[in-house]
């Protein structure tokens, strides 16, 4: 088990097959979770986990969805969700993003930064020896003593994954002094959001964007919008008013 509480992980990965255009699938999944790998629908392993879990998905099994494949998405779980393979995890998903790592002739890596409740995913598949940031997610928290993992898995179709290495770096970073009294074996796993994932609507950049405004919201806007016009309005009339009484002085 890790033991560290800030630390990332790097992971020099090959995913590749003969399957064209969708005939393939369907994944790897990097983890960090309080069980051991056992064997599960969930690209190989099991669902209801308990920690983190990064999935690198190949094929789209949402038909309706617009995201662009290759798609790696982030997922917190504290045993109580439950992934739903045919919406591509979409209702549990934090954050992700469409990265084009299958079928490469180079070499294509992926980190996991986590330090001081921040995940950050980088990738590096575009052969240019530099990170591209991917995920990055504050208020997450996860405890210490996990176990890292990897699984892949296939359906009908099916694909090469390759794990070459797994390299885990400690990351020296500063906390607070109150953190000394926290029990990091007994945290357990959570993320702070201001909107529940299920909240997000697909676009065709693989990101999400806001859902469509509610009679609340469109309210709020038009409240904020009056409020700006009376503020200038009232700006607008001091400013006028200090004007006249300036030119009076020259008379």
């Amino acid at each position: 088990p890790c033991f560290l509480k800030d630390w990332e992980l790097h992971v020099h990965f090959k995913i590749h097959g003969a399957g064209k255009k969708n005939l393939h699938g369907d994944g790897l999944a990097l983890w960090y979770t309080q069980e051991r790998l056992v064997p599960g629908p969930v690209f190989g392993s099991k669902d209801n986990f308990h920690g983190l879990a990064i999935f690198l998905d190949t094929y789209p099994n949402d038909e309706a969805t617009e995201r662009v494949f290759p798609y790696i998405s982030a997922m917190v779980n504290n045993g109580s969700l439950t992934y739903d393979h045919s919406k591509d995890g979409r209702w549990t998903e934090l954050a992700g993003c469409t990265a084009d790592f299958r079928n490469q002739n180079h070499d294509t890596f992926l980190a996991i930064r986590y330090s001081r409740g921040r995940l950050t995913v980088m990738t590096d598949v575009e052969d240019k020896n530099e990170w591209k940031n991917c995920i990055d997610l504050a208020g997450v928290q996860l405890p210490t003593g996990y176990f890292f993992g990897a699984s892949a898995g296939t359906g009908d179709l099916s694909d090469n994954h390759d794990i070459i290495s797994m390299k885990l770096f400690q990351l020296m970073v500063e906390h607070p002094l109150e953190d000394e009294a926290v029990d990091w074996t007994k945290i357990e796993p959570s993320v702070s959001l201001l909107k529940s994932p299920k909240d997000n609507v697909d676009d065709p950049t693989g990101n999400f964007r806001s859902g469509p405004l509610t009679g609340w919201k469109v309210f709020l806007l038009l409240l904020c919008a009056l409020l700006g016009i009376i503020v200038c309005a009232v700006v607008g009339a001091v400013v006028f008013q200090k004007r006249q009484e300036r030119n009076k002085r020259f008379y």
